[in-house]
């Protein structure tokens, strides 16, 4: 059942996480280990708290990595390092895992809530369309060539470029007022 558990559960999450065009914030408040470390590498932030971490804990209890930590670990810390952490498993303290690229940015454990809330805030107030389509675009270009990328780009410029949050941004822009 376990191995069902990663494929009916675990998969459909780290997917949906990955795959959506909004912008997605892990907030990590304990160590985050295994699928639940892969689950918060597949978000675009990760917001620590001083007394969290990550540990790739699958090594310790004989299994390979799963939840999409052989796609989403390597593009945070590169290859050789993501197989050190793969084959030698710690728990990376929370500014280790700032200075590597796990963590976007640690924050005192009783100012988390209110770090991730403030972000999540910003980020809604923001030109939403225009935020997906470049977490796409990012995504889209990690796996295709430079000029596939482009074509890509063009195509969510077309997209972001008949919403009304640009018409507002640029008529904010013209009366030098701040974009709503």
């Amino acid at each position: 059942s376990l191995f069902r558990t990663v494929d009916e559960h675990y998969n459909p999450i780290v997917t949906a996480l990955a795959g959506m065009a909004k912008p997605v914030i892990a907030a990590v408040n304990g160590v985050a280990a295994g699928a639940g470390a892969s689950l918060a590498f597949a978000c675009d932030l990760r917001i620590l708290a001083d007394t969290a971490g990550f540990n790739l804990a699958f090594a310790n209890v004989a299994l390979s990595c799963d939840t999409g930590a052989s796609y989403h670990l390597q593009r945070l810390v590169g290859r050789a390092r993501a197989l050190d952490l793969l084959y030698f498993p710690r728990t990376l303290k929370a500014e280790e895992s700032a200075e590597i690229g796990l963590a976007t940015r640690v924050v005192p454990a009783d100012q988390l809530a209110a770090e991730v809330r403030g972000l999540a805030e910003r980020l809604a107030a923001g030109p939403t369309v225009a935020l997906g389509a470049m977490r796409q675009s990012v995504a889209y270009a990690a796996g295709h060539s430079f000029e596939e990328a482009l074509e890509f780009e063009s195509a969510m410029m077309t997209k972001t470029g008949a919403t009304a949050d640009h018409r507002a941004a640029v008529a904010s822009f013209v009366a030098k007022e701040k974009p709503v």
